[in-house]
């Protein structure tokens, strides 16, 4: 699905430890879909994605769950980890736009002022897909926001963010990311601001008074390997 890639992107996915504490990002994402403020908070073993004030996605990085919120609704959407991981490489399959060989990002030598930031570009190229990270090495505790949001990288996530850039090797902080598939603009995140403040629990909950909606069957009555659901 569409959103799962553009959620995980957003998210800023890949870092190099484990999440120890609280973090808020938000970023300015411009794509084929319009403009769109996104906010990604992460507590634990958990992200809470929020694209527009009406879909949220919570996504556990223990079993690979994803919880979608129609806002507008008050619907839940509740898809498992072994589903998510199923519809990621239907997607990825369908737009054809991963490499089996992720080159690491290499400097370019331009540089470029971002929100007061001096950064310096970073380019890798997946297959079809080219990334360019604009890293700044001076943001206020680059490396303890990295090992938060690397809940994104663990476990579960692993198959889903396959063939999604990541810049593990990068020396700071990609304060704005830019993506293109096969020439063409795809997508563009810019860093707005970072807190550390405690995200409370709630926000990672299903309010009370949202109703469950059932996931289309996207895999024809079959279980996501393939074979026949049983009841």
């Amino acid at each position: 699905m569409h959103f799962i890639r553009l959620s995980l992107l957003a998210a800023l996915v890949g870092a190099t430890a484990a999440a120890q504490a609280d973090v808020t990002i938000v970023q300015k994402v411009e794509s084929s879909d319009g403009s769109n403020t996104v906010t990604m908070k992460v507590k634990g073993d958990k992200a809470r994605v929020e694209i527009n004030p009406k879909l949220t996605t919570v996504l556990d990085a223990r079993t690979g769950d994803l919880t979608m919120l129609m806002n507008d609704q008050k619907q839940v959407m509740h898809i498992s980890g072994e589903r998510a991981k199923a519809m990621a490489e239907m997607a990825k399959a369908m737009a054809k736009d991963a490499s089996a060989n992720d080159a690491p990002p290499k400097p370019t030598g331009k540089t470029q002022t971002i929100n007061g930031y001096e950064t310096e570009a970073y380019e890798s190229d997946n297959g079809k897909v080219h990334t360019t990270y604009w890293v700044t090495k001076n943001y206020p505790g680059a490396d303890a926001v990295m090992k938060q949001i690397a809940v994104l990288r663990n476990g579960a996530f692993a198959a889903i963010r396959k063939g999604l850039p990541d810049f593990t090797d990068l020396p700071g902080l990609p304060l704005r990311t830019e993506i293109k598939v096969d020439g063409a603009n795809q997508m563009t995140s810019t860093i707005e601001s970072v807190s550390q403040d405690p995200i409370p629990d709630a926000q990672f909950a299903v309010p009370a008074d949202y109703s469950e909606m059932k996931m289309p069957d996207i895999f024809g009555g079959k279980k996501p390997d393939g074979s026949p659901s049983g009841k």
